[in-house]
Protein backbone atom coordinates (compact mmCIF):
# COMPACT_ATOMS: atom_id res chain seq x y z
CA UNK A 1 0.00 0.00 0.00
CA UNK A 2 2.82 2.42 0.82
CA UNK A 3 4.49 1.80 -2.54
CA UNK A 4 1.17 2.55 -4.28
CA UNK A 5 0.91 5.81 -2.35
CA UNK A 6 4.35 6.82 -3.57
CA UNK A 7 3.54 5.95 -7.20
CA UNK A 8 0.34 8.02 -7.05
CA UNK A 9 2.24 10.96 -5.62
CA UNK A 10 5.04 10.58 -8.16
CA UNK A 11 2.61 10.53 -11.08
CA UNK A 12 0.81 13.70 -10.01
CA UNK A 13 1.39 16.60 -12.38
CA UNK A 14 1.76 18.89 -9.35
CA UNK A 15 4.67 16.92 -7.90
CA UNK A 16 8.11 18.40 -8.60
CA UNK A 17 10.30 16.94 -5.84
CA UNK A 18 9.83 14.03 -3.45
CA UNK A 19 12.27 13.63 -0.57
CA UNK A 20 12.06 9.92 0.24
CA UNK A 21 13.38 8.38 3.44
CA UNK A 22 13.27 4.68 4.24
CA UNK A 23 15.21 1.56 5.23
CA UNK A 24 16.91 -0.92 2.93
CA UNK A 25 14.50 -3.11 0.98
CA UNK A 26 11.55 -0.70 1.00
CA UNK A 27 11.82 -0.36 -2.80
CA UNK A 28 12.79 3.32 -2.89
CA UNK A 29 14.92 2.95 -6.01
CA UNK A 30 12.70 0.40 -7.75
CA UNK A 31 9.48 2.40 -7.56
CA UNK A 32 11.35 5.59 -8.46
CA UNK A 33 12.65 3.91 -11.63
CA UNK A 34 9.16 2.50 -12.24
CA UNK A 35 7.59 5.96 -11.92
CA UNK A 36 10.29 7.54 -14.07
CA UNK A 37 9.78 4.97 -16.84
CA UNK A 38 6.04 5.66 -16.83
CA UNK A 39 6.68 9.39 -17.13
CA UNK A 40 9.05 8.72 -20.03
CA UNK A 41 6.58 6.38 -21.73
CA UNK A 42 3.77 8.94 -21.35
CA UNK A 43 6.02 11.66 -22.83
CA UNK A 44 5.82 13.70 -19.62
CA UNK A 45 9.64 13.81 -19.56
CA UNK A 46 12.25 13.37 -22.29
CA UNK A 47 14.96 11.62 -20.27
CA UNK A 48 15.71 9.80 -17.03
CA UNK A 49 18.85 10.85 -15.18
CA UNK A 50 20.30 8.76 -12.35
CA UNK A 51 22.54 10.57 -9.87
CA UNK A 52 24.53 9.63 -6.81
CA UNK A 53 27.60 10.77 -4.94
CA UNK A 54 30.74 8.76 -5.60
CA UNK A 55 31.07 7.42 -2.05
CA UNK A 56 32.13 3.83 -1.41
CA UNK A 57 30.09 1.67 0.97
CA UNK A 58 33.17 0.25 2.64
CA UNK A 59 35.58 1.12 5.42
CA UNK A 60 38.46 0.51 2.98
CA UNK A 61 39.04 2.50 -0.19
CA UNK A 62 39.54 0.96 -3.63
CA UNK A 63 41.65 3.89 -4.72
CA UNK A 64 41.62 5.30 -8.25
CA UNK A 65 39.61 3.32 -10.78
CA UNK A 66 40.92 2.89 -14.34
CA UNK A 67 39.10 3.93 -17.49
CA UNK A 68 37.02 6.89 -18.67
CA UNK A 69 34.21 8.52 -16.70
CA UNK A 70 31.62 5.92 -17.74
CA UNK A 71 33.90 3.02 -16.76
CA UNK A 72 34.80 4.60 -13.42
CA UNK A 73 31.13 5.10 -12.56
CA UNK A 74 29.89 1.73 -13.80
CA UNK A 75 29.79 0.11 -10.37
CA UNK A 76 28.09 3.12 -8.78
CA UNK A 77 25.36 2.92 -11.43
CA UNK A 78 24.65 -0.81 -11.06
CA UNK A 79 21.63 -0.30 -8.75
CA UNK A 80 19.94 1.75 -11.47
CA UNK A 81 20.75 -0.78 -14.19
CA UNK A 82 19.56 -3.70 -12.04
CA UNK A 83 16.24 -1.99 -11.36
CA UNK A 84 15.84 -1.28 -15.08
CA UNK A 85 16.44 -4.96 -15.80
CA UNK A 86 13.70 -5.92 -13.33
CA UNK A 87 11.18 -3.70 -15.09
CA UNK A 88 11.91 -3.81 -18.83
CA UNK A 89 13.55 -6.22 -21.24
CA UNK A 90 17.23 -5.85 -22.25
CA UNK A 91 16.37 -4.68 -25.78
CA UNK A 92 14.37 -1.78 -24.39
CA UNK A 93 17.25 -0.79 -22.11
CA UNK A 94 19.70 -0.84 -25.03
CA UNK A 95 17.35 1.30 -27.13
CA UNK A 96 16.86 3.81 -24.32
CA UNK A 97 20.63 4.06 -23.89
CA UNK A 98 21.23 4.34 -27.63
CA UNK A 99 18.60 7.08 -27.95
CA UNK A 100 20.10 8.83 -24.89
CA UNK A 101 16.81 8.63 -23.01
CA UNK A 102 18.55 7.38 -19.86
CA UNK A 103 21.85 8.63 -18.47
CA UNK A 104 23.87 8.62 -15.26
CA UNK A 105 25.96 11.34 -13.64
CA UNK A 106 28.12 11.74 -10.58
CA UNK A 107 26.85 14.66 -8.53
CA UNK A 108 30.10 16.61 -8.88
CA UNK A 109 29.54 16.88 -12.66
CA UNK A 110 26.21 18.72 -12.23
CA UNK A 111 27.37 22.25 -11.59
CA UNK A 112 26.20 24.61 -14.35
CA UNK A 113 23.68 22.19 -15.85
CA UNK A 114 19.99 22.96 -16.38
CA UNK A 115 17.50 20.13 -16.78
CA UNK A 116 14.17 20.73 -18.51
CA UNK A 117 11.55 17.96 -18.83
CA UNK A 118 13.81 15.42 -17.11
CA UNK A 119 13.08 12.90 -14.37
CA UNK A 120 15.96 12.73 -11.90
CA UNK A 121 16.60 9.91 -9.45
CA UNK A 122 19.05 11.13 -6.81
CA UNK A 123 19.95 7.87 -5.06
CA UNK A 124 21.82 7.07 -1.81
CA UNK A 125 21.44 10.68 -0.77
CA UNK A 126 22.46 9.92 2.82
CA UNK A 127 25.99 10.07 1.35
CA UNK A 128 25.54 13.51 -0.19
CA UNK A 129 26.53 16.76 1.45
CA UNK A 130 24.15 19.68 1.88
CA UNK A 131 26.03 21.51 -0.89
CA UNK A 132 25.63 18.57 -3.29
CA UNK A 133 21.89 18.30 -2.69
CA UNK A 134 21.43 22.05 -3.16
CA UNK A 135 23.44 21.86 -6.40
CA UNK A 136 21.23 19.09 -7.83
CA UNK A 137 17.89 20.59 -6.82
CA UNK A 138 18.78 24.00 -8.23
CA UNK A 139 19.43 22.41 -11.64
CA UNK A 140 15.70 21.61 -12.05
CA UNK A 141 14.09 23.47 -14.93
CA UNK A 142 10.61 23.53 -16.43
CA UNK A 143 8.74 20.23 -16.50
CA UNK A 144 11.35 18.34 -14.48
CA UNK A 145 10.78 16.05 -11.53
CA UNK A 146 13.23 14.74 -8.92
CA UNK A 147 13.12 11.82 -6.49
CA UNK A 148 15.66 12.24 -3.68
CA UNK A 149 16.23 8.87 -1.95
CA UNK A 150 17.98 8.23 1.34
CA UNK A 151 18.42 5.73 4.16
CA UNK A 152 19.98 7.82 6.95
CA UNK A 153 20.88 4.67 8.90
CA UNK A 154 23.30 3.56 6.19
CA UNK A 155 25.52 6.57 5.63
CA UNK A 156 29.01 5.78 4.33
CA UNK A 157 30.49 9.17 5.15
CA UNK A 158 33.57 8.99 7.34
CA UNK A 159 34.63 10.59 10.63
CA UNK A 160 31.08 10.86 11.95
CA UNK A 161 29.94 13.22 9.19
CA UNK A 162 26.24 13.20 8.36
CA UNK A 163 24.92 14.02 4.93
CA UNK A 164 22.66 16.94 4.20
CA UNK A 165 19.51 14.94 3.46
CA UNK A 166 17.84 15.20 6.87
CA UNK A 167 18.41 18.96 7.02
CA UNK A 168 16.90 19.36 3.57
CA UNK A 169 14.00 17.08 4.46
CA UNK A 170 13.22 19.07 7.61
CA UNK A 171 13.36 22.29 5.61
CA UNK A 172 10.56 21.28 3.24
CA UNK A 173 7.90 19.81 5.53
CA UNK A 174 5.77 22.98 5.53
CA UNK A 175 2.57 23.72 3.59
CA UNK A 176 4.26 26.34 1.41
CA UNK A 177 6.69 23.72 0.08
CA UNK A 178 3.77 21.41 -0.73
CA UNK A 179 2.18 24.22 -2.78
CA UNK A 180 5.36 24.29 -4.87
CA UNK A 181 5.13 20.53 -5.42
CA UNK A 182 7.84 19.59 -2.91
CA UNK A 183 6.81 16.60 -0.80
CA UNK A 184 8.38 14.40 1.86
CA UNK A 185 7.67 10.67 1.99
CA UNK A 186 8.76 8.08 4.53
CA UNK A 187 8.89 4.29 4.46
CA UNK A 188 9.27 2.33 7.70
CA UNK A 189 10.53 -1.15 8.57
CA UNK A 190 7.00 -2.47 7.98
CA UNK A 191 7.26 -1.37 4.33
CA UNK A 192 10.29 -3.56 3.57
CA UNK A 193 9.38 -5.82 0.63
CA UNK A 194 12.77 -7.24 -0.38
CA UNK A 195 12.28 -10.26 1.86
CA UNK A 196 11.00 -11.19 5.31
CA UNK A 197 14.64 -11.80 6.28
CA UNK A 198 15.63 -8.24 5.40
CA UNK A 199 12.59 -6.88 7.25
CA UNK A 200 13.67 -8.83 10.34
CA UNK A 201 17.27 -7.65 10.00
CA UNK A 202 16.31 -4.00 9.60
CA UNK A 203 14.13 -4.16 12.71
CA UNK A 204 16.85 -5.89 14.74
CA UNK A 205 19.58 -3.53 13.53
CA UNK A 206 17.63 -0.60 14.97
CA UNK A 207 18.63 -1.91 18.39
CA UNK A 208 22.28 -1.23 17.55
CA UNK A 209 21.66 2.50 17.80
CA UNK A 210 20.61 2.14 21.43
CA UNK A 211 23.31 -0.32 22.49
CA UNK A 212 26.44 0.97 24.27
CA UNK A 213 29.64 0.68 22.24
Amino acid sequence: DKQKQFINLASSKNTKIILVKGPAGSSKTLISVFSALHSLNDAKVSEIIYLRSAVESSDARLGFLPGDADQKLHFYNLPFLHKMEELVCPNVIKKLQKDERVSTYPVNFCRGMSWNSKCLIFDECQNSSLKEIVTVLTRLGMGSKCFVLADPTQTDLKNGHRGGFERIENLFTDKESAKFGINTFEFTEEDVVRSELVKFLVIKFKDLTTMPI
